[in-house]
């Protein structure tokens, strides 16, 4: 599978604009500036499909994107940005909290990891939760560019143990060396097929 024919259709600031159709969906998340953006300019091949920012807590919405009219790729809003009011926080975890429950669409999360850092407690609550509602996940590790591939073998290893995440399960890519869209893309055809 390849990403070709992508369409940012729209965004959801509550439950009421969630997309309900029958098209699979494949959601992303992680915590607030972790890579999502970049992530899916990379899959997608197109610089300007999702809004970077080198602000963390952009991502506010629940943002979809038709896939090749096969499915939608759903960028959910980051977590754990430390400035965001409580209240603020509450409802991104409100919407993220509706987006994932009863969610029959929903065929994986790829949880983003920044490959530089342990996991945060909330990357860990967010592992959790998923697995509580029995949703397949895959963790993927951004920015793997910015360390040597003995510290990202390192850290690989780190998160495995401390995560208990089978490392067959876990993907590194590459925004600038443009790596890891061939494993996700073949990854995301197995789950929506």
């Amino acid at each position: 599978m390849r990403f070709i024919n992508v369409k940012f259709i729209k965004s959801a600031s509550n439950s009421n604009g969630f997309i309900k159709d029958e098209l699979p969906q494949v959601a992303l998340v992680g915590r607030s500036n972790v890579g999502k953006s970049s992530l899916i300019n990379l899959l997608t091949n197109n610089k300007k499909m999702a809004k970077t920012s080198s602000t963390p807590g952009r991502t506010r919405l629940v943002n979809y994107f038709n896939v090749n009219e096969e499915f939608y790729l759903v960028d959910l809003p980051g977590y754990g940005y430390n400035q965001a009011s409580k209240t603020t926080s509450n409802s991104w975890d409100k919407l993220l909290n509706e987006y994932f429950v009863n969610n029959y669409r929903l065929k994986i999360v790829l949880l983003l990891l920044d490959s530089r850092l342990p996991a945060s407690n909330l990357d860990k609550d967010m592992l959790d939760y998923l697995a509580e509602l029995e949703i397949p996940v895959v963790l993927i590790l951004t920015k793997t560019d910015k360390i040597t591939r003995n510290q990202l073998n390192i850290n690989i290893q780190n998160l495995s143990e401390d995560l208990r995440f089978n490392k067959d399960r876990i993907i590194i890519t590459s925004s600038i060396k443009k790596s890891g869209v061939e494993e996700i893309a073949k990854l995301v055809e197995g789950y929506i097929k």
